[in-house]
This record gives C-alpha cells, sequence and structure tokens, in this order.
C-alpha cells in the first residue's frame, strides 16, 4: 500500500497536512472557556491595528464573534482508509471531472487563452488545478464543505497552540481584505483552514498574488473565475517558478534493467535521457529536447515519468507528488489525451460516471447512505464506502472503483 503524504514545508496549504498528521488533537475544552476567548480578543485587537487594519472594521468584525469550534473535529470525523497512488489519482482524475473540464475549456476559452498569453502557464494544467481544488467552482459556497472562515481561523488562532503563528497571521489577513472592501465576512467562505474561492486561496495568496483580471475594481476568488484563475497563474509564476513554453513532463520507457536511473534526483535534458534509452510512451518525438528533467517511478512497477521544473511549479501549490501527478494527468486527459500507456500494480481503469451511479444507488440500496446519486464520489460516498467494507470485513480503501462495483453486485 502507498500512503498519500504531504511534506513539511510552508505554504499555503502545508498546514492541512501537519493538522491531519498531528491527529488534531486539540487542546481546547467545549466552552466553559467563553470568557478566556474575550480577553484574547481584546489583546489581539492591538495586533490587528498594528498590523494596519482600523478599530472600526476589527471591532464590527471581532467584537460579537463566535469562534466556528466545529473546527476541531473536522478531521476527526473523517473515515480512516488507506489509499494507494493509483485509487488517488482515479479519484482525481474521474469521468465527472474529465467531461465538466473539457466543457468549461469550451466555455472559458476566450479568458484561459488570455491567461495562457499573459502568463504562459499551460491552460490545461489550469484547468486541472480548477476541477482539483473546487470541481470547477461546483463546492465554493456549498455548506456541506465550505463554512465563514473567520469564524474558523478565529477559533484556530485561539486554540490551535501548534501553529498558532500561521492562525493569527492568516486571521489578521482575512481582517485586512475585509477592511479594504474586498469582501465582506459573509462573503467569506472556504474550508476549515480559510482556503477560499475557485482554486481555494488563502487570505494571505488573496491579498499578495491575487489579480483583478476582470477590472472590476476588486480581487476576487469568487464569482466569476477571472481572478481567481489569472491569480493561480501568477502564483506559480512568481512562487512556483513556472517556466513558460516547458511541459511538465511525460510518461516514459525506461529500458529493461534500468530502473535505478529513476533517483527522482538527477537532471539530465530530454536529448540525454532519450540518448539513455528513456523514450515517451506514446512514441512521440520530446519537442523540447534542451530542457532539462528528472527520471521519477512512483511505484516499482508502474509507468515511470519524466518531470521538469514545471511540475515542481505546480508541487508548490500543494507539496504532495501524488497530488501534483493527478493534477496534471487530469489537465491532460481533458486536453484530449489518453490514459497512462503503462498501468499501477493492481490498478482499474477510472470507471464511467454511470459505474458510480451504480454503485451509490446500489450502497442506497443496503442502507449505505451517499447523499445522492450523481455519479460524483464526494465524502458522503466515501464515508458510505467505508462503512459498507468494514460491515463486509473488507479492507477499507473508501474507493469507487471497479472492484467494490462488482463486490454489491454480489450481494443483491
Amino acid at each position: 500500500m502507498t500512503r498519500i503524504s504531504r511534506l513539511p514545508s510552508v505554504n499555503r496549504r502545508t498546514v492541512l497536512g501537519t493538522a491531519i498528521a498531528a491527529g488534531l488533537t486539540w487542546s481546547v475544552p467545549a466552552w466553559a472557556r467563553s470568557a478566556a476567548f474575550e480577553r484574547w480578543v481584546q489583546a489581539f485587537r492591538a495586533r490587528a491595528i498594528a498590523r494596519g487594519i482600523s478599530e472600526e472594521t476589527y471591532d464590527r468584525v471581532m467584537g460579537r464573534l463566535e469562534p466556528d469550534t466545529a473546527v476541531y473535529e473536522q478531521f476527526r470525523k473523517q473515515p480512516e482508509f488507506t489509499e494507494q497512488t493509483w485509487q488517488y489519482i482515479n479519484r482525481r482524475c474521474s469521468d465527472w471531472r474529465v467531461i465538466t473540464g473539457k466543457q468549461r475549456a469550451k466555455e472559458h476559452a476566450s479568458l484561459l487563452a488570455r491567461v495562457e498569453k499573459d502568463y504562459g502557464v499551460d491552460r490545461y494544467v489550469l484547468l486541472g488545478l480548477w476541477g482539483m481544488e473546487s470541481s470547477y467552482g461546483d463546492v465554493i459556497d456549498n455548506p456541506k464543505y465550505m463554512r465563514p472562515i473567520i469564524p474558523s481561523l478565529a477559533a484556530l488562532a485561539y486554540g490551535e497552540p501548534r501553529r498558532r503563528k500561521y492562525w493569527e497571521s492568516e486571521l489578521l489577513n482575512a481582517l485586512l481584505i475585509v477592511d479594504r472592501k474586498w469582501a465582506q465576512p459573509s462573503e467569506m467562505i472556504g474550508s476549515w483552514a480559510g482556503a477560499m474561492g475557485h482554486t481555494q486561496w488563502m487570505p494571505e495568496v488573496w491579498l499578495h498574488v491575487g489579480v483583478d483580471y476582470d477590472r472590476d475594481g476588486r480581487i476576487n476568488p469568487f464569482g466569476k473565475p477571472d481572478d481567481a484563475l489569472a491569480g493561480t497563474a501568477r502564483y506559480l509564476v512568481e512562487r512556483g517558478k513556472w517556466r513558460r513554453g516547458e511541459a511538465w513532463g511525460y510518461e516514459v520507457k525506461i529500458p529493461a534493467g534500468h530502473a535505478r536511473l529513476a533517483n527522482n534526483r538527477t537532471w539530465r535534458s530530454y536529448a540525454k535521457w532519450h540518448e539513455l534509452g528513456v523514450t515517451r510512451a506514446d512514441g512521440a518525438a520530446f519537442p523540447r529536447p534542451h530542457d532539462q528533467a528528472k527520471l521519477w517511478l512512483p511505484v516499482a512497477g508502474g509507468p515511470a515519468f519524466l518531470v521538469g521544473p514545471n511540475f515542481r511549479a505546480v508541487y508548490s501549490y500543494n507539496p504532495s507528488s501524488n497530488y501534483t501527478l493527478a493534477l496534471v494527468h487530469l489537465g491532460d486527459l481533458i486536453r484530449g489525451n489518453g490514459g497512462f500507456r503503462q498501468h499501477f500494480p493492481g490498478g482499474e481503469r477510472i470507471p464511467t460516471i454511470d459505474e458510480v451511479k451504480e454503485i451509490q444507488r446500489r450502497l442506497n440500496e443496503q442502507g449505505f447512505k451517499t447523499d445522492g446519486i450523481d455519479g460524483r464520489t464526494g465524502s458522503d460516498t466515501v464515508r458510505a464506502i467505508v462503512a459498507f467494507q468494514k460491515k463486509n470485513g473488507i479492507d477499507p480503501d473508501g474507493y469507487a472503483g471497479l472492484k467494490l462495483l462488482a463486490q454489491l453486485r454480489q450481494m443483491r
């Protein structure tokens, strides 16, 4: 089994992985401590004013704020399961995401072309990121997944001692956004950790990397995707060092007996890799032979990849190699490329929308509620699958795949 994990470097998303890895053993009990929170709010006021936030804004936003203490249990309630690399990728490159991504590519063709021209970031990488982060904006205001972020950040800044400086900083960033009149507190809806909008910006990213791309007078990660996509492209360029015109990489074939070359450290030109017998899996030539890349084999016996600096640029957005591979693969599928030529060991093809719907229908018939039959594997479907698997003595992986469908069909 390959466990999916995040690396402990500090960026806009690392705190999510840190909190999960720590098990979210929060130190704050139920709110017998409201008086203590009130004292904290009063003490924090000086920090906000020193940051440039007006007294009026602070008192209006924080004066009667109730901290969202539900964040302390947010991930304790998630089902526990082990996810293999191929399952992680299949889940995020679902049939629904590919079909919807192709629709969004057509609907926003002129916007994507303009962003691509201005920033040099491949439109299909942006579509993959948009699909991964918010299902193309579909969940950005869904109360099942999103909540007002200022009460969440206030609870974390007050009650989470291990990352207090981080949470305090992001709370101040959120208050500064309100103070600048970019958004009202009620409009700032996001994840439990404060990530918002189409491409899930933390407040710091909104403040420092955002772009008023639609020229309506404010930077806004919600609503039209213009600002979100342009700001995210800017992020990849400025913080990820995206290189215009270069590919993220390619699936490749390694000569027999040469898997040792895949150390994911040694940079060589594509031309040099070709001299060593490493070729594209689809048989095509490398279009820019002098660009540099590393050879990476995520799982022994699975597909191998030459990955360039732009793979690292995407990685900067969320420091997980599996996240990055799933994202760029989703972009390639939206582009019209096929799946990986080499399968992961034990892997399955991605189920169709109709197959996922059948899984959901059969789970509901057996009393495992998925909250709808829509062909999309959301958190409710994952919980239902894990519950079904545990009840039937199956090692829980939460994956809505073909093996699960066969098991459900046998249990009519």
